[in-house]
């Protein structure tokens, strides 16, 4: 029989691919319930699937992070099939390459919607399983531009900045309550959003170059990322809250 924490239900949002992916499924190998969150049916369906053949318990839900609306019925969904969702990572996220100068309202509140407030929006849906719960994980995905920069990404990396100081407010409101709020921010990390930036040569840079200043000068894997949201997850954890661990070579601190 499964103990109390394995059958802890988690949720990732954008899960169908890349990082999210990756980290539904190392959060299924350590027996968590998994609800895969999305936009994409098909994506979803397909990472669900891969960890029900691998013996795990995992279900697809589809919305949009930045919907109130669809993000409820999704809930409403994954409590009556899984159970309450005591572990959240916050992963759905959009990037562009546009010079300061030549971004528009709507392309600015595009990036704002789904990356800073689908953050609020999720969290705040799940927060009271947890609440009820007595025990939380919430790991929200941040960006190594957020503490570097990066040119032609200022409304990007605004929200994953926004991410942040959200993941330290709400560590220290929740704390008490027995949630733990961390963020990760990832470096160069080989996922289908990196690789069309690359086919389309928007980073600055070519890959070489950038990863060639790195202390580990290679490309990151999503698996990588996952395994640091699965210990931020993770019953050991209980005492660590309001970091952002760096996944990214060693590249800045």
């Amino acid at each position: 029989m499964e103990s109390g924490a394995e059958q802890r239900v988690a949720l990732v949002t954008g899960g169908g691919e890349g990082i999210g992916a990756a980290t539904c499924l190392r959060l299924a190998q350590q027996g968590r319930r998994v609800a895969v969150m999305g936009r994409s049916r098909d994506n979803i369906a397909r990472v669900a699937a891969q960890i029900e053949t691998a013996g795990g318990v995992a279900m697809a839900v589809q919305a949009d992070v930045s919907d109130r609306a669809q993000v409820e019925t999704a809930l409403a969904q994954v409590r009556g099939q899984l159970g309450p969702v005591t572990i959240l990572v916050n992963n759905a996220g959009i990037e562009d390459f546009t010079p300061f100068a030549e971004i528009d309202d709507a392309l600015w509140d595009r990036l704002m919607a789904v990356n800073l407030k689908g953050v609020y929006i999720v969290t705040q849906a799940v927060l009271p399983d947890m609440l009820a719960a007595g025990w939380g994980r919430i790991v929200n995905i941040t960006a190594l531009g957020a503490q570097t920069g990066a040119p032609n990404m200022a409304h990007y990396t605004a929200t994953k900045g926004g991410v942040t100081a959200m993941t330290r407010s709400l560590a220290v409101e929740l704390g008490c309550k027995g949630i733990t709020v961390n963020a990760v921010s990832p470096g160069f990390i080989m996922t289908p959003m990196a690789q069309r930036a690359i086919d389309m040569e928007l980073f600055a840079a070519p890959p070489e170059q950038i990863l060639a200043s790195y202390p580990i000068p290679r490309v990151g894997e999503p698996l990588e990322v996952a395994a640091a949201c699965a210990f931020f997850a993770s019953e050991e954890a209980g005492y660590i809250t309001a970091q952002t661990l760096g996944v990214n070579g060693g590249c800045c601190p």
